[in-house]
């Protein structure tokens, strides 16, 4: 059973949140704000944060760019009544994996769980598919029946983290923090060179494309399926 620590200050909201997702096999941990979600994952390890943005003592802002340090793989959803695209930059900066505005759709909320959850998956197994394409995270490879191709890690590892969440957008700065290292002292256009250099290697497998989000970055899309 996966278990989901729920961050949010509306407690009716809080409780709504975790009767439904425990209706439909999750288990879940409330917390009313950052720091008391931070205590909580010091006890119990969760599947998946969903943090509200707007919280007192520690926003969901805060606290997910606090579990990015510890735990770079823990999948992070906002929820939040603030839809600008200013918001959903700082969102996706700070470090999270997906955005979901207020007022909440439950059965909206329990979609997104799933691709969340499977997208960690895929990214611990090291083994990725997308349509007939397989990557595999040790090789850095792609195959395709009998068209296999090997790219440098960075490029791979771009790739990699483009496809385990298909239509998400990731800024060039969360990028490079997650390809690069947080310490990377390389230009942020460096992402843009290597998006290059894969959408040119790539152009034989059309089962994803890479796209350009203006103003924000870059994200993947299944093309067959």
């Amino acid at each position: 059973m996966f278990t989901i620590l729920i961050v949010e200050d509306d407690i009716p909201l809080q409780r709504m949140m975790c009767a439904f997702l425990g209706l439909n096999g999750y288990q879940t941990i409330p917390a009313a704000n950052g720091a008391e979600a931070l205590q909580s994952i010091e006890r119990v390890m969760p599947d998946l944060v969903i943090a509200d943005v707007m919280m007192p003592v520690m926003d969901g802002w805060q606290l997910t760019a606090e579990l990015r340090q510890s735990y770079p793989l823990l999948p992070i959803m906002l929820v939040t009544a603030r839809n600008t695209i200013e918001d959903k930059r700082a969102g996706f900066t700070s470090g999270a994996d997906d955005y979901l505005t207020k007022p909440v759709d439950l059965d909206e909320l329990l979609l997104h769980v799933g691709a969340l959850l499977r997208r960690a998956q895929a990214m611990t197994s090291h083994r990725l598919t997308v349509g007939s394409c397989v990557l595999d995270y040790d090789s850095l490879t792609i195959t395709r029946g009998s068209d296999s191709l090997t790219l440098p890690k960075k490029e791979f590892y771009l790739l990699f983290k483009l496809l385990s969440s298909p239509r998400q957008i990731f800024t060039r700065r969360q990028l490079m923090d997650e390809i690069w290292g947080m310490d990377a002292q390389s230009d942020e256009r460096t992402v843009d060179v290597h998006i290059k250099r894969l959408r040119e290697k790539c152009e034989m497998f059309d089962d994803f494309t890479i796209q350009t989000v203006r103003g924000l970055g870059y994200k993947a899309e299944k093309t067959n399926g």
